[in-house]
Protein backbone atom coordinates (compact mmCIF):
# COMPACT_ATOMS: atom_id res chain seq x y z
CA UNK A 1 0.00 0.00 0.00
CA UNK A 2 2.59 2.32 0.85
CA UNK A 3 4.50 2.45 -3.06
CA UNK A 4 0.92 3.77 -4.70
CA UNK A 5 1.80 6.44 -7.45
CA UNK A 6 -0.20 8.68 -7.56
CA UNK A 7 -0.49 8.44 -3.44
CA UNK A 8 -3.68 8.44 -2.64
CA UNK A 9 -5.73 10.94 -0.29
CA UNK A 10 -6.02 8.45 2.56
CA UNK A 11 -4.70 5.08 3.19
CA UNK A 12 -5.35 2.88 6.30
CA UNK A 13 -3.61 -0.45 6.55
CA UNK A 14 -4.65 -3.76 8.30
CA UNK A 15 -1.88 -5.88 8.19
CA UNK A 16 -2.95 -9.38 6.10
CA UNK A 17 -3.33 -9.92 2.39
CA UNK A 18 -6.16 -11.14 0.18
CA UNK A 19 -4.62 -13.97 -2.37
CA UNK A 20 -6.03 -13.64 -6.06
CA UNK A 21 -6.32 -17.11 -7.25
CA UNK A 22 -7.35 -18.68 -10.18
CA UNK A 23 -10.98 -19.64 -8.94
CA UNK A 24 -11.06 -15.93 -7.94
CA UNK A 25 -14.41 -14.25 -9.76
CA UNK A 26 -15.16 -10.51 -10.14
CA UNK A 27 -18.36 -9.11 -9.77
CA UNK A 28 -19.71 -5.55 -10.63
CA UNK A 29 -23.07 -4.08 -10.62
CA UNK A 30 -25.40 -2.81 -11.80
CA UNK A 31 -25.24 -4.97 -15.14
CA UNK A 32 -24.31 -1.85 -17.61
CA UNK A 33 -21.60 -1.73 -20.40
CA UNK A 34 -18.90 0.94 -19.03
CA UNK A 35 -19.33 -0.70 -15.76
CA UNK A 36 -18.54 -4.11 -17.13
CA UNK A 37 -15.73 -3.02 -19.39
CA UNK A 38 -13.96 -1.98 -16.07
CA UNK A 39 -14.09 -5.44 -15.13
CA UNK A 40 -12.56 -6.78 -18.00
CA UNK A 41 -10.33 -4.44 -18.27
CA UNK A 42 -9.08 -6.00 -14.86
CA UNK A 43 -9.17 -9.41 -16.24
CA UNK A 44 -7.44 -8.42 -19.39
CA UNK A 45 -4.21 -7.14 -16.91
CA UNK A 46 -4.53 -10.31 -14.51
CA UNK A 47 -4.24 -12.27 -17.38
CA UNK A 48 -0.82 -12.04 -19.07
CA UNK A 49 1.37 -12.87 -15.62
CA UNK A 50 -0.96 -14.95 -13.69
CA UNK A 51 -2.55 -17.16 -16.26
CA UNK A 52 -6.00 -16.83 -14.80
CA UNK A 53 -9.08 -16.19 -17.14
CA UNK A 54 -11.50 -14.72 -14.25
CA UNK A 55 -14.72 -14.89 -15.21
CA UNK A 56 -16.63 -11.62 -15.05
CA UNK A 57 -20.23 -11.50 -13.60
CA UNK A 58 -23.17 -8.60 -12.88
CA UNK A 59 -23.99 -9.55 -9.25
CA UNK A 60 -23.92 -7.26 -5.82
CA UNK A 61 -22.62 -10.85 -3.92
CA UNK A 62 -20.47 -10.50 -1.07
CA UNK A 63 -19.11 -14.01 -1.42
CA UNK A 64 -15.61 -14.73 -0.33
CA UNK A 65 -13.10 -14.70 -3.00
CA UNK A 66 -14.70 -11.90 -5.18
CA UNK A 67 -13.87 -8.63 -6.33
CA UNK A 68 -16.34 -6.56 -6.32
CA UNK A 69 -16.74 -3.06 -8.88
CA UNK A 70 -20.26 -0.84 -7.77
CA UNK A 71 -22.09 2.20 -8.15
CA UNK A 72 -24.21 1.34 -5.37
CA UNK A 73 -23.94 3.44 -2.77
CA UNK A 74 -21.17 5.14 -3.23
CA UNK A 75 -20.72 9.22 -1.21
CA UNK A 76 -21.28 12.15 -3.25
CA UNK A 77 -17.81 13.10 -2.14
CA UNK A 78 -15.80 11.07 -3.77
CA UNK A 79 -16.96 13.07 -7.26
CA UNK A 80 -16.63 11.43 -10.44
CA UNK A 81 -13.06 10.23 -10.43
CA UNK A 82 -12.61 9.14 -6.60
CA UNK A 83 -13.09 5.58 -5.32
CA UNK A 84 -13.33 3.79 -1.89
CA UNK A 85 -11.33 0.95 -2.55
CA UNK A 86 -11.80 -1.90 0.61
CA UNK A 87 -9.69 -4.83 1.20
CA UNK A 88 -9.86 -8.08 3.39
CA UNK A 89 -9.00 -11.25 3.69
CA UNK A 90 -11.61 -12.86 1.67
CA UNK A 91 -12.88 -10.06 -0.82
CA UNK A 92 -11.67 -7.17 -2.37
CA UNK A 93 -14.77 -4.17 -3.12
CA UNK A 94 -14.21 -1.14 -4.91
CA UNK A 95 -17.08 2.00 -4.46
CA UNK A 96 -17.60 4.86 -6.83
CA UNK A 97 -19.99 7.12 -8.31
CA UNK A 98 -18.77 6.30 -11.95
CA UNK A 99 -17.37 4.08 -14.33
CA UNK A 100 -14.67 5.85 -14.40
CA UNK A 101 -13.74 6.10 -10.71
CA UNK A 102 -13.88 2.17 -10.63
CA UNK A 103 -11.13 2.41 -13.26
CA UNK A 104 -8.63 4.26 -11.11
CA UNK A 105 -9.54 1.84 -8.17
CA UNK A 106 -8.93 -0.74 -10.29
CA UNK A 107 -5.14 0.97 -11.51
CA UNK A 108 -4.36 1.21 -7.26
CA UNK A 109 -5.15 -2.58 -6.97
CA UNK A 110 -2.68 -3.33 -9.83
CA UNK A 111 -0.06 -1.25 -8.04
CA UNK A 112 -0.92 -3.35 -4.85
CA UNK A 113 -0.06 -6.74 -6.64
CA UNK A 114 3.37 -7.90 -6.71
CA UNK A 115 5.73 -6.05 -9.57
CA UNK A 116 5.75 -9.29 -11.38
CA UNK A 117 2.15 -8.88 -12.28
CA UNK A 118 3.21 -6.33 -14.76
CA UNK A 119 4.90 -9.15 -17.14
CA UNK A 120 3.98 -10.20 -20.29
CA UNK A 121 4.48 -13.92 -19.46
CA UNK A 122 3.15 -16.52 -17.05
CA UNK A 123 5.27 -15.76 -13.59
CA UNK A 124 4.56 -18.13 -10.55
CA UNK A 125 2.91 -15.54 -7.78
CA UNK A 126 1.94 -15.49 -4.82
CA UNK A 127 -0.33 -13.12 -6.17
CA UNK A 128 -1.18 -11.10 -2.76
CA UNK A 129 -3.24 -7.23 -2.22
CA UNK A 130 -1.98 -5.80 1.57
CA UNK A 131 -5.76 -5.49 3.12
CA UNK A 132 -6.59 -1.93 4.49
CA UNK A 133 -8.97 0.86 3.16
CA UNK A 134 -8.08 3.81 0.51
CA UNK A 135 -10.00 6.54 -0.32
CA UNK A 136 -9.02 8.58 -3.25
CA UNK A 137 -10.03 11.32 -5.29
CA UNK A 138 -8.10 13.62 -7.72
CA UNK A 139 -6.86 17.49 -6.77
CA UNK A 140 -7.62 18.80 -10.48
CA UNK A 141 -9.85 17.73 -12.89
CA UNK A 142 -7.33 17.88 -16.10
CA UNK A 143 -4.48 15.62 -15.75
CA UNK A 144 -2.61 15.61 -18.80
CA UNK A 145 0.41 14.15 -21.17
CA UNK A 146 0.90 15.29 -24.68
CA UNK A 147 2.45 13.73 -27.32
CA UNK A 148 3.70 15.98 -30.75
CA UNK A 149 3.52 13.55 -33.23
CA UNK A 150 4.02 16.05 -36.08
CA UNK A 151 7.77 16.23 -36.04
CA UNK A 152 8.32 12.58 -35.96
CA UNK A 153 5.27 10.49 -36.25
CA UNK A 154 3.75 7.86 -34.05
CA UNK A 155 1.97 4.78 -35.35
CA UNK A 156 -1.30 4.19 -33.59
CA UNK A 157 -0.23 0.94 -31.80
CA UNK A 158 2.65 3.27 -30.49
CA UNK A 159 -0.01 6.12 -29.14
CA UNK A 160 -2.17 3.07 -27.79
CA UNK A 161 1.13 2.06 -25.87
CA UNK A 162 1.23 5.74 -24.59
CA UNK A 163 -2.07 5.63 -23.39
CA UNK A 164 -1.93 2.44 -21.34
CA UNK A 165 1.13 4.21 -19.74
CA UNK A 166 -0.97 7.14 -18.87
CA UNK A 167 -4.13 5.21 -17.27
CA UNK A 168 -1.48 3.04 -15.30
CA UNK A 169 -1.00 6.75 -13.35
CA UNK A 170 -4.44 7.61 -13.52
CA UNK A 171 -3.82 10.49 -16.41
CA UNK A 172 -7.36 11.69 -18.32
CA UNK A 173 -5.98 14.31 -20.86
CA UNK A 174 -4.37 13.33 -24.10
CA UNK A 175 -3.22 15.89 -25.90
CA UNK A 176 -1.77 14.80 -29.43
CA UNK A 177 -0.11 17.76 -31.71
CA UNK A 178 -1.36 17.03 -35.34
CA UNK A 179 0.31 19.54 -37.33
CA UNK A 180 3.73 21.82 -37.55
CA UNK A 181 6.38 23.20 -40.02
CA UNK A 182 7.53 19.48 -40.81
CA UNK A 183 4.29 17.41 -41.26
CA UNK A 184 0.42 16.74 -40.95
CA UNK A 185 -0.25 14.01 -39.49
CA UNK A 186 -4.18 14.06 -39.52
CA UNK A 187 -6.48 13.20 -42.92
CA UNK A 188 -8.55 16.12 -43.83
CA UNK A 189 -10.65 14.96 -47.00
CA UNK A 190 -11.31 18.10 -47.88
CA UNK A 191 -8.15 19.46 -47.76
CA UNK A 192 -6.69 15.81 -49.27
CA UNK A 193 -2.82 16.92 -49.90
CA UNK A 194 -2.33 17.63 -45.89
CA UNK A 195 -1.55 14.18 -45.10
CA UNK A 196 -1.24 13.28 -48.38
CA UNK A 197 2.09 15.51 -49.17
CA UNK A 198 2.62 17.21 -45.43
CA UNK A 199 2.63 13.54 -43.87
CA UNK A 200 5.42 12.63 -46.51
CA UNK A 201 7.69 14.52 -44.08
CA UNK A 202 9.41 14.76 -40.59
CA UNK A 203 12.40 16.62 -38.80
CA UNK A 204 15.39 15.50 -40.24
CA UNK A 205 15.73 11.59 -39.57
CA UNK A 206 12.16 11.50 -37.86
CA UNK A 207 9.33 9.04 -39.21
CA UNK A 208 6.85 10.02 -41.51
CA UNK A 209 3.18 9.19 -41.87
CA UNK A 210 -0.20 10.22 -41.47
CA UNK A 211 -3.43 9.06 -39.46
CA UNK A 212 -6.18 8.20 -41.26
CA UNK A 213 -9.89 9.43 -40.05
CA UNK A 214 -10.14 5.52 -39.05
CA UNK A 215 -7.05 5.52 -37.13
CA UNK A 216 -7.70 8.41 -35.34
CA UNK A 217 -11.20 7.02 -34.52
CA UNK A 218 -9.26 3.71 -33.39
CA UNK A 219 -6.97 6.11 -31.18
CA UNK A 220 -10.10 8.10 -30.07
CA UNK A 221 -12.09 5.03 -28.92
CA UNK A 222 -8.70 3.31 -27.31
CA UNK A 223 -8.52 6.68 -24.82
CA UNK A 224 -12.25 6.58 -24.23
CA UNK A 225 -11.95 2.58 -22.82
CA UNK A 226 -9.12 3.99 -20.53
CA UNK A 227 -11.39 7.38 -19.50
CA UNK A 228 -9.10 9.63 -21.16
CA UNK A 229 -10.54 12.31 -23.59
CA UNK A 230 -8.52 13.11 -26.44
CA UNK A 231 -7.26 16.67 -27.10
CA UNK A 232 -6.18 16.94 -30.97
CA UNK A 233 -4.07 20.42 -32.03
CA UNK A 234 -3.80 21.82 -34.96
CA UNK A 235 -1.10 24.76 -34.23
CA UNK A 236 -2.14 28.30 -35.88
CA UNK A 237 -1.50 30.57 -37.47
CA UNK A 238 2.61 29.68 -36.76
CA UNK A 239 3.98 26.15 -37.14
CA UNK A 240 1.87 25.91 -40.51
CA UNK A 241 4.93 25.47 -43.11
CA UNK A 242 3.70 21.73 -43.89
CA UNK A 243 -0.02 23.22 -44.40
CA UNK A 244 1.56 25.41 -46.93
CA UNK A 245 3.66 23.50 -48.20
CA UNK A 246 0.72 21.74 -49.57
CA UNK A 247 -1.59 24.77 -50.84
CA UNK A 248 0.27 27.86 -51.59
CA UNK A 249 -2.92 30.06 -51.65
CA UNK A 250 -2.68 29.81 -47.48
CA UNK A 251 0.41 31.88 -47.85
CA UNK A 252 0.74 35.41 -48.27
CA UNK A 253 2.16 35.15 -51.28
CA UNK A 254 0.54 32.42 -53.14
CA UNK A 255 3.55 30.24 -53.24
CA UNK A 256 4.46 27.29 -51.80
CA UNK A 257 7.82 26.99 -49.84
CA UNK A 258 9.59 23.79 -49.45
CA UNK A 259 9.13 21.31 -47.06
CA UNK A 260 10.61 21.99 -43.93
CA UNK A 261 12.74 19.19 -41.53
CA UNK A 262 14.40 21.85 -39.49
CA UNK A 263 13.59 22.67 -35.75
CA UNK A 264 13.76 26.30 -35.73
CA UNK A 265 10.05 28.14 -34.96
CA UNK A 266 8.34 30.97 -35.50
CA UNK A 267 8.87 31.32 -39.10
CA UNK A 268 5.51 30.41 -40.68
CA UNK A 269 2.20 32.13 -41.00
CA UNK A 270 -1.47 31.22 -42.77
CA UNK A 271 -2.26 34.20 -44.42
CA UNK A 272 -4.19 36.08 -42.22
CA UNK A 273 -5.95 38.77 -44.49
CA UNK A 274 -7.48 36.05 -46.94
CA UNK A 275 -11.09 34.27 -46.87
CA UNK A 276 -9.08 31.05 -48.35
CA UNK A 277 -7.88 31.14 -44.97
CA UNK A 278 -10.82 31.06 -42.72
CA UNK A 279 -12.62 28.29 -45.09
CA UNK A 280 -9.42 26.18 -44.70
CA UNK A 281 -9.80 26.76 -40.78
CA UNK A 282 -13.18 25.71 -40.93
CA UNK A 283 -12.96 23.06 -43.23
CA UNK A 284 -9.96 21.54 -40.43
CA UNK A 285 -12.02 21.99 -37.68
CA UNK A 286 -15.21 20.45 -38.35
CA UNK A 287 -13.50 17.35 -40.05
CA UNK A 288 -11.48 17.34 -36.62
CA UNK A 289 -14.33 18.12 -34.41
CA UNK A 290 -16.21 15.68 -36.46
CA UNK A 291 -14.05 12.64 -35.15
CA UNK A 292 -13.56 13.88 -31.75
CA UNK A 293 -16.31 13.27 -29.05
CA UNK A 294 -14.51 15.04 -26.30
CA UNK A 295 -15.17 18.71 -25.66
CA UNK A 296 -11.97 20.32 -26.30
CA UNK A 297 -10.14 21.16 -29.63
CA UNK A 298 -6.05 22.73 -29.36
CA UNK A 299 -5.60 25.70 -32.09
CA UNK A 300 -2.17 26.12 -30.90
CA UNK A 301 -1.35 29.75 -30.72
CA UNK A 302 2.39 29.72 -29.43
CA UNK A 303 5.39 31.37 -31.52
CA UNK A 304 3.60 33.28 -34.04
CA UNK A 305 6.76 35.35 -34.62
CA UNK A 306 5.93 36.41 -38.59
CA UNK A 307 2.41 37.26 -37.77
CA UNK A 308 1.99 41.12 -36.12
CA UNK A 309 0.24 41.24 -32.70
CA UNK A 310 -3.19 42.84 -34.54
CA UNK A 311 -3.32 40.38 -37.22
CA UNK A 312 -2.39 37.24 -34.29
CA UNK A 313 -5.61 38.67 -32.66
CA UNK A 314 -7.75 38.67 -35.39
CA UNK A 315 -6.61 35.29 -36.74
CA UNK A 316 -7.21 33.68 -33.22
CA UNK A 317 -10.67 35.21 -32.55
CA UNK A 318 -11.77 34.23 -35.73
CA UNK A 319 -10.56 30.15 -34.86
CA UNK A 320 -11.90 31.00 -31.50
CA UNK A 321 -15.17 31.43 -33.09
CA UNK A 322 -14.98 28.55 -35.44
CA UNK A 323 -14.06 26.40 -32.88
CA UNK A 324 -17.51 27.25 -30.92
CA UNK A 325 -19.92 27.03 -33.89
CA UNK A 326 -18.59 23.18 -33.94
CA UNK A 327 -19.10 22.61 -30.21
CA UNK A 328 -15.95 22.76 -29.25
CA UNK A 329 -13.97 24.65 -26.05
CA UNK A 330 -10.80 26.12 -27.39
CA UNK A 331 -7.49 25.11 -25.99
CA UNK A 332 -4.40 27.03 -26.75
CA UNK A 333 -0.98 28.31 -25.40
CA UNK A 334 -0.62 30.65 -23.40
CA UNK A 335 -0.78 33.12 -26.02
CA UNK A 336 -4.05 32.88 -26.44
CA UNK A 337 -5.19 34.76 -23.62
CA UNK A 338 -4.68 38.12 -25.64
CA UNK A 339 -8.23 37.33 -27.46
CA UNK A 340 -11.42 39.14 -26.59
CA UNK A 341 -13.19 35.55 -25.62
CA UNK A 342 -10.23 34.72 -23.50
CA UNK A 343 -12.87 34.32 -20.52
CA UNK A 344 -14.14 30.59 -22.24
CA UNK A 345 -10.91 29.12 -23.08
CA UNK A 346 -8.16 26.61 -21.69
CA UNK A 347 -5.17 28.35 -22.14
CA UNK A 348 -2.23 26.04 -21.38
CA UNK A 349 1.05 28.19 -19.92
CA UNK A 350 4.10 27.14 -20.78
CA UNK A 351 6.16 30.36 -20.84
CA UNK A 352 8.65 29.20 -17.78
CA UNK A 353 9.95 32.75 -17.27
CA UNK A 354 7.29 35.18 -18.09
CA UNK A 355 3.88 35.18 -16.00
CA UNK A 356 2.30 37.80 -17.41
CA UNK A 357 -0.10 36.04 -20.30
CA UNK A 358 -0.73 33.71 -17.18
CA UNK A 359 -2.04 36.24 -15.42
CA UNK A 360 -3.90 38.06 -18.39
CA UNK A 361 -5.76 34.67 -19.31
CA UNK A 362 -6.34 34.02 -14.83
CA UNK A 363 -7.92 38.19 -15.05
CA UNK A 364 -10.01 37.58 -17.90
CA UNK A 365 -12.01 34.02 -16.30
CA UNK A 366 -10.10 31.57 -18.43
CA UNK A 367 -9.07 28.03 -16.97
CA UNK A 368 -5.48 27.35 -17.46
CA UNK A 369 -3.41 24.21 -17.79
CA UNK A 370 0.17 24.68 -16.18
CA UNK A 371 2.71 22.98 -18.24
CA UNK A 372 6.12 25.33 -17.52
CA UNK A 373 8.92 24.15 -20.03
CA UNK A 374 11.59 24.17 -16.61
CA UNK A 375 9.23 21.87 -14.94
CA UNK A 376 6.92 19.45 -17.36
CA UNK A 377 8.29 19.64 -20.92
CA UNK A 378 9.51 15.96 -21.48
CA UNK A 379 11.92 16.68 -24.14
CA UNK A 380 14.12 18.19 -21.63
CA UNK A 381 17.35 16.96 -21.00
CA UNK A 382 17.63 15.50 -17.45
CA UNK A 383 21.67 16.10 -17.49
CA UNK A 384 24.39 17.37 -20.09
CA UNK A 385 24.97 14.09 -20.96
CA UNK A 386 21.41 13.02 -22.04
CA UNK A 387 21.63 11.61 -25.88
CA UNK A 388 17.80 12.74 -26.43
CA UNK A 389 16.10 15.91 -26.13
CA UNK A 390 16.82 19.47 -25.35
CA UNK A 391 17.97 22.06 -23.14
CA UNK A 392 16.78 25.82 -24.03
CA UNK A 393 14.70 25.72 -20.89
CA UNK A 394 17.32 24.21 -18.51
CA UNK A 395 17.93 20.64 -17.53
CA UNK A 396 15.50 18.86 -15.72
CA UNK A 397 16.07 16.02 -13.35
CA UNK A 398 13.23 14.02 -11.80
CA UNK A 399 13.37 15.96 -8.66
CA UNK A 400 13.04 19.37 -10.66
CA UNK A 401 9.81 17.95 -12.18
CA UNK A 402 8.31 16.57 -9.03
CA UNK A 403 9.70 19.47 -6.55
CA UNK A 404 7.05 22.52 -7.65
CA UNK A 405 3.45 23.12 -7.14
CA UNK A 406 0.39 24.48 -9.53
CA UNK A 407 -1.43 26.79 -7.28
CA UNK A 408 1.38 28.78 -6.32
CA UNK A 409 4.03 28.47 -9.36
CA UNK A 410 2.66 31.89 -11.20
CA UNK A 411 1.98 34.48 -8.51
CA UNK A 412 -1.46 36.59 -8.92
CA UNK A 413 -2.91 33.43 -10.32
CA UNK A 414 -5.63 31.68 -7.78
CA UNK A 415 -6.06 27.93 -7.88
CA UNK A 416 -9.77 28.39 -8.45
CA UNK A 417 -8.38 29.11 -12.48
CA UNK A 418 -6.30 26.68 -12.64
CA UNK A 419 -7.90 23.28 -14.69
CA UNK A 420 -4.76 21.37 -14.26
CA UNK A 421 -1.42 19.80 -15.18
CA UNK A 422 0.19 18.50 -18.26
CA UNK A 423 3.17 17.58 -19.36
CA UNK A 424 4.08 17.67 -23.51
CA UNK A 425 6.65 15.56 -25.17
CA UNK A 426 8.39 17.27 -28.13
CA UNK A 427 9.65 14.60 -30.63
CA UNK A 428 12.79 16.58 -32.58
CA UNK A 429 14.60 13.99 -31.21
CA UNK A 430 12.61 11.27 -31.01
CA UNK A 431 12.84 8.07 -33.29
CA UNK A 432 10.98 5.04 -31.75
CA UNK A 433 8.61 4.33 -28.33
CA UNK A 434 11.49 3.33 -26.70
CA UNK A 435 12.98 7.42 -26.87
CA UNK A 436 9.71 8.61 -26.00
CA UNK A 437 9.52 5.86 -23.02
CA UNK A 438 12.74 7.19 -21.71
CA UNK A 439 12.13 10.63 -21.25
CA UNK A 440 8.69 10.08 -20.08
CA UNK A 441 9.63 7.97 -17.26
CA UNK A 442 10.11 8.39 -14.33
CA UNK A 443 9.02 12.24 -14.75
CA UNK A 444 5.42 11.32 -15.95
CA UNK A 445 4.60 9.56 -12.58
CA UNK A 446 5.46 12.18 -10.69
CA UNK A 447 3.86 14.85 -12.93
CA UNK A 448 0.81 12.35 -12.55
CA UNK A 449 0.89 13.01 -8.71
CA UNK A 450 0.69 16.53 -8.85
CA UNK A 451 -2.20 16.29 -10.84
CA UNK A 452 -4.07 14.12 -8.59
CA UNK A 453 -3.21 13.92 -4.96
CA UNK A 454 -3.17 16.92 -2.32
CA UNK A 455 -0.45 19.12 -2.20
CA UNK A 456 0.22 19.47 1.26
CA UNK A 457 0.92 15.83 1.55
CA UNK A 458 3.80 15.82 -1.19
CA UNK A 459 7.60 15.88 -0.25
CA UNK A 460 10.67 14.41 -2.93
CA UNK A 461 12.06 12.56 0.08
CA UNK A 462 8.93 10.78 0.84
CA UNK A 463 8.17 10.15 -3.41
CA UNK A 464 11.42 9.21 -4.12
CA UNK A 465 11.12 5.86 -2.61
CA UNK A 466 8.04 5.08 -3.46
CA UNK A 467 9.21 5.86 -7.01
CA UNK A 468 11.97 3.65 -6.81
CA UNK A 469 9.43 0.49 -5.96
CA UNK A 470 7.93 1.65 -9.75
CA UNK A 471 11.48 0.65 -11.39
CA UNK A 472 10.93 -2.96 -10.78
CA UNK A 473 7.19 -2.60 -12.43
CA UNK A 474 8.88 -0.99 -15.25
CA UNK A 475 11.22 -3.46 -16.02
CA UNK A 476 7.86 -5.95 -16.19
CA UNK A 477 6.42 -4.00 -18.75
CA UNK A 478 9.43 -3.40 -20.69
CA UNK A 479 9.40 0.57 -20.25
CA UNK A 480 12.71 1.96 -21.14
CA UNK A 481 13.73 4.74 -18.18
CA UNK A 482 15.76 6.84 -17.23
CA UNK A 483 17.65 5.35 -14.17
CA UNK A 484 18.28 8.64 -12.47
CA UNK A 485 21.33 8.78 -9.52
CA UNK A 486 18.36 11.03 -7.39
CA UNK A 487 16.27 7.75 -6.96
CA UNK A 488 16.95 4.72 -4.77
CA UNK A 489 16.46 2.44 -7.71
Amino acid sequence: MGNIIPAPVSISASGDSFMVQADTKIFYSPNVVDVRAVGQHLVERLKPATGFLLSVSPSDSSAPNTILLTTKGAESSLGDEGYLLKVSGDRIVIVANTAAGLFYGVQTIRQMLPADIENTVIRPGPWRVATGTIRDEPRFAWRGAMLDVARSFFTVDNVKRYLDLMAYYKLNRFHIHLADDQGWRIEIKSWPKLALRGGDNSVSGGNKGFYTQKDFGDIVAYAQSRFITVVPEIDMPGHVNAALSCYPELNANDTAPAPYSGIEVGFSSLAIHKEITYKFVDDVVKELAAMTPGPYLHIGGDEAQKTSETDYIRFMERAYDIVASHGKRAVGWGEIAKIKQASNVVAQHWIYDNDSLAKMAADKGAKLVMSPANKVYLDMKYKESTALGQDWAGLVEVCDSYSWDPADFVKGVPETSILGVEAPLWSETLRSMRDVEYMAFPRLAGIAEIGWSPGHERNWKEYKLRLAAHGARWTSMGVNFYRSKQVPW
